[in-house]
């Protein structure tokens, strides 16, 4: 990987005027630059993070603004839009001089593709990433567009290795900072700061008959298409049904290949998916990888285990045995599915191992992890 930045890229991305060396102890103006506002159709646990940090960074007394892509919605901070959901990569910077000038801290969220802000941005910056991309850039750009792929995957290595070489990273997991250890940035750079979840609140009834829930965007490296299948071979066991709250390019073919007793809600209310989260028998992920898994905690919250592969991410957010269970293949998958909705008494116990673990993550604290992060890297910075 290289450890310098190539001259070709440096004048395409000049740099913003100097900074003078001294700063506060804490960053009164900090910008994030990410992909979407929460507000976008779109958004996921990706943006649900970056808004918990901004409204509680702003709470505490900082100015924030987000720089993104798409529409942006009014919040208690600021929100500008750089332009369209992709092109808003090109124009970011000139969108940053024009509408920002200035900041204490930038923070780039680096999701595979990245904003090079160390090539143009003069000044303390800090990268935020939910999970190294590697495995995924394949998933999403297979067949004749392999080559879109190699470059993707290349590019977002160089761009958190090699650009950010001198920042320091907030990972959202172990298996994050373990991630960005394989492709090269050295430990000592890498911070880790987890998600965090609500207070859920008074109880929902769980369902008296089999619920199985699965939550989240419906993309190709969430494998709901896999869950289907699975399905297929649960259901004359278990019986119930299964809803899948979310939605996404995939819905219309996943709807397609939909057999008996599958419910698609697509986008439903926050007391709507507290409800569901209450009434599930268990949590299904078959997620091919995440961050951490956000929603795994928010369920664990209401005292329900949940089931996923053992990959990165999840193995972080469940305790195998413990709070849910982690399979390691499809016919693994589909026997823990079997075992756990025949068992009430180990739901339960897994639920309640669930709920005292989901405590210990609260958004307040993932806050002040963070803004202790944004502060040393103001403090270390070199220019």
């Amino acid at each position: 990987m290289p450890q310098h930045v190539p001259s070709s890229l440096r004048a395409a991305f000049p740099r913003t005027a100097e900074r003078p060396p001294a700063h506060p102890p804490q960053p009164r103006r900090v910008v994030f630059l990410a992909r979407r506002d929460f507000g976008n159709a779109a958004a996921g646990g990706s943006e649900l993070l970056v808004d918990k940090l901004a409204e509680g960074l702003t709470q505490l007394g900082h100015q924030v603004t987000l720089l993104c892509g798409g529409p942006a919605a009014y919040r208690d901070y600021r929100v500008v839009s750089a332009g369209g959901d992709l092109g808003h990569y090109l124009k970011v910077r000139s969108a940053f001089q024009r509408q920002v000038g200035d900041c204490d801290l930038l923070v780039e969220v680096c999701n595979g593709m990245p904003y090079l802000a160390p090539l143009w941005h003069r000044g303390p910056t800090l990268c935020l990433v939910n999970h190294v991309h590697t495995d995924l850039w394949k998933m999403r750009f297979g067949g004749p567009l392999a080559p879109a792929a190699r470059l993707g995957r290349r590019l977002e290595h160089w761009a958190l290795a090699g650009a950010q070489r001198k920042n320091l990273l907030v990972a959202v997991s172990p298996s994050t900072a373990h991630a960005l250890r394989d492709i090269g940035v050295e430990r000592e750079r890498i911070r880790v700061v987890h998600n965090g979840v609500e207070e859920p609140g008074p109880r929902a009834e769980r369902s008296p008959e089999p619920l199985f829930l699965a939550m989240g965007r419906l993309v190709e490296y969430k494998r709901i298409d896999l869950l289907l299948r699975l399905w297929e071979r649960v259901r004359p066991v278990t019986g119930g049904r299964l809803v899948i709250v979310g939605d996404g390019p995939e819905r219309q073919r996943l709807e397609q290949l939909a057999g008996p007793g599958v419910e698609f809600k697509g986008h439903v209310s926050e007391a709507e998916k507290h409800r569901l989260l209450c009434a599930a028998w268990m949590l299904l992920h078959p997620s091919a990888v995440e961050g951490w898994g956000l929603v795994v905690t928010e369920a664990a919250a209401r005292e329900t285990p949940a089931i996923s592969f053992d990959v990165p991410g999840l193995r972080d957010s469940i305790v195998d045995g413990e709070t849910g269970l982690l399979a390691r293949g499809e016919s693994s998958f589909a026997a823990a599915w079997c075992t756990l909705a025949l068992s009430a008494e180990r739901r339960t116990l897994m639920g309640k191992a669930a709920r005292e673990r989901a405590a210990q993550y609260r958004w307040h604290q993932t806050v002040r992890q963070f803004r202790a992060v944004a502060s040393e890297a103001v403090r270390s910075y070199q220019p």
